[in-house]
């Protein structure tokens, strides 16, 4: 049942990539539940159609300031690095984008970032690869993305932070800080970038990921641990504020 709501799916996306690339396509992910969630309030207008991952939709956007008409995709690709790939991969596959966006929220680590603000990804990192019969450093070299950010304006159109981001299938661990600072030189966590970041390689196609900081961590543990509402909530205010901002980046 599952392998045919996929085909039937891709071949409903397939016909509806016919329009969409009469134009330079945009793909954006947004992997979170509350972060679709922010998507949907912030277009409540726009027709929601289903796919094998998540919902998607598609949007004219006004480039500024040339004002060149841009079609993007926007896609619930769900969270996790097994989604993330997953439905980056088919999303290339179907809408064949010239641009990924991936707009999201992070974990920051208390004392070296603040909350609120902006991560523009120059790296990613899957930092919870295990390797015990090989190299560990070359299995963590494996999933390692260097992102070309050469064709951004110096003028960028938010505030942000250049950094890495490292990615895992989970929650930030207190006790894993020290060696996340020290071995990586982190600033902040998700569980996505890496996974989007490595596909978009694999098809050598530019990637932008804005995660804005919905919450910070220490040693003593989490401020939103426990506390699901406060990154519902800051996650709603980070997508805002970066949805608002998307014409302006995609030109």
């Amino acid at each position: 049942m599952t392998q045919r709501f996929f085909s039937v799916s891709l071949c409903l996306c397939v016909k509806h990539c016919y329009t969409i690339l009469e134009m330079k396509s945009i793909l954006v992910l947004i992997s979170a539940n509350a972060e679709w969630k922010a998507v949907r309030e912030f277009y409540p207008e726009a027709i929601y159609q289903s796919g094998p991952y998540g919902e998607w939709f598609t949007r004219s956007l006004v480039a500024r300031p040339t004002g060149q008409v841009k079609q993007a995709v926007f896609l619930h690709g769900g969270w996790g690095k097994i989604a993330a790939a997953a439905s980056a991969e088919y999303a290339i596959q179907c809408f064949q984008p010239e641009l990924i966006v991936n707009l999201g929220t992070c974990g920051g680590f208390s004392g070296r970032v603040e909350r609120g603000e902006i991560l523009l990804a120059t790296e990613t990192v899957v930092y919870d690869i295990i390797e015990q019969m090989g190299d560990a450093q070359q299995a963590l070299d494996h999933y390692t993305t260097h992102l070309d950010l050469d064709w951004l304006p110096a003028t960028l159109p938010l505030p942000v932070r250049r950094a890495r981001l490292v990615s895992a299938d989970r929650d930030i661990l207190p006790q894993d800080i020290t060696m996340l600072r020290e071995r990586f030189d982190a600033v902040a966590c998700d569980w996505e970038s890496g996974a989007i970041a490595w596909v978009a390689a694999r098809h050598d196609l530019r990637c932008l990921i804005l995660r804005g900081v919905s919450d910070l961590v220490d040693e003593g543990g989490g401020e939103a641990y426990g506390k699901l509402d406060l990154f519902h909530e800051q996650a709603a205010l980070i997508l805002s504020r970066l949805l608002e901002s998307l014409p302006l980046w995609v030109e």
